[in-house]
């Protein structure tokens, strides 16, 4: 058996192989200790059952993530399946059944940089749709910005913050289908009314480095909202100051969690200035979109902060507090949906972007 992660995504650190075994352990992000994402490619000489173990999953920054968790595998990096896995509270272990000589094992369907480069000139070809280089990042790469629509309103939409939660990506993916669809009337309807700008991925250099939760620097983006530097976090900084420009109506943060098996948001109520204003849009942007998808739910979620205690050095509470606007982050699983749980995929892309799609129909509703 053979065993390579370097292309774009990849990681992994191979401790030994023979021909249906091998011991490998997740390595840490680029200049942090972050570490769980994992996404490598398997060559084999046979199709007899491959065993895996993952000897330093107990040693990972999201232990919780294992419990429940399935290993995705896919043949032609289009369409990912799932396959048990199994973990003590030390090792994660699974198999593989091969139907081909070469296959790929990832943390969640990973999404390439060169699938994000395609998703921003495809979608710049809509007459709505513009494309802005806000600034280059740490190693040099674009971070663009996707100007849609010419209403008053503004909508900012941000993703893969953390670049390990490829659903966040396939999420803008599935929004931007449906927003830049010319038969569509409620996307026509909200390009009238609202301005969108979305960030389909800030973090591209953590995304090509194979990092979960950091840039090129080291640097947690979802921290670093209320200080950004150039140096360490020009992604934010950049995207920060063209928010201040533009003014925020309603902000989007899309997100994957690692341990909890649903679709949830997670709010402002931490927040100095949140008041009984912000409480009802929040409440309202939940009750339209429970009656609008069945993947979405409002009984799971993360526990409530104090009042005063929001940390405004991550997106949502700084956007919230800044701009007294409606912001949430919306997360999603890496495991599956638990109310509506498919065994062959889990959570996947295509679910993804429909949970985007129902957005869409809630953000039209809001109108």
């Amino acid at each position: 058996m053979k065993i390579s992660s370097h292309f774009d995504g990849g990681s992994i650190e191979v401790v030994s192989t023979d021909n249906h075994k091998a011991v490998l352990k997740i390595r840490k992000d680029s200049h942090s200790d972050f570490l769980q994402w994992f996404y490598f490619q398997v060559h084999v000489v046979d199709q007899d059952t491959h065993e895996f173990e993952i000897i330093n999953a107990g040693k990972t920054s999201y232990t919780d993530g294992w419990e429940g968790y399935n290993p995705c595998v896919s043949y032609d990096r289009e369409t990912w399946y799932r396959v048990p896995g199994s973990y003590d509270g030390k090792t994660l272990k699974f198999e593989v059944l091969p139907d081909a000589s070469c296959f790929y094992v990832a943390y969640f369907a990973p999404y390439s940089y060169e699938r994000h480069l395609d998703l921003i000139s495809s979608a710049q070809t809509s007459p709505v749709c513009g494309v802005i280089p806000v600034c280059s990042t740490v190693d040099g790469r674009d971070l663009s910005v996707l100007q849609v629509g010419e209403g008053e309103k503004v909508y900012w939409m941000t993703a893969r913050q953390h670049p390990g939660e490829t659903m966040a990506e396939w999420f803008v993916e599935g929004f931007l289908e449906r927003l830049l669809d010319e038969d569509d009337p409620v996307a026509q309807r909200l390009l009238k009314e609202v301005t969108f700008y979305i960030v389909p991925n800030m973090n591209p250099d953590g995304a090509a480095r194979g990092n979960l939760r950091t840039n090129a620097a080291g640097a947690n983006l979802n921290r670093e909202w209320l200080e950004p530097s150039i140096e360490n976090s020009p992604e934010v900084y950049y995207v920060r100051e063209m928010m201040h420009e533009t003014g925020v109506d309603m902000y989007l943060d899309v997100h994957g969690d690692e341990a909890l098996p649903y679709n949830f948001v997670a709010g402002n109520e931490g927040n100095p200035s949140y008041d009984e204003r912000l409480k009802k849009l929040e409440d309202q942007f939940k009750k339209i979109l429970l009656s609008v998808g069945c993947e979405f739910q409002a009984k799971h979620g993360y526990d409530l902060d104090a009042p005063g205690t929001g940390d405004l050095s991550k997106a949502t509470n700084y956007v919230g507090e800044t701009f007294g606007c409606l912001a949430y982050t919306l997360e999603m699983p890496f495991k599956d949906n638990a109310d509506l749980p498919d065994p062959i995929q889990g959570w996947s892309p295509e679910r993804s972007k429909q949970l985007a799609r129902d957005v869409l129909t809630t953000m039209g509703k809001l109108l």
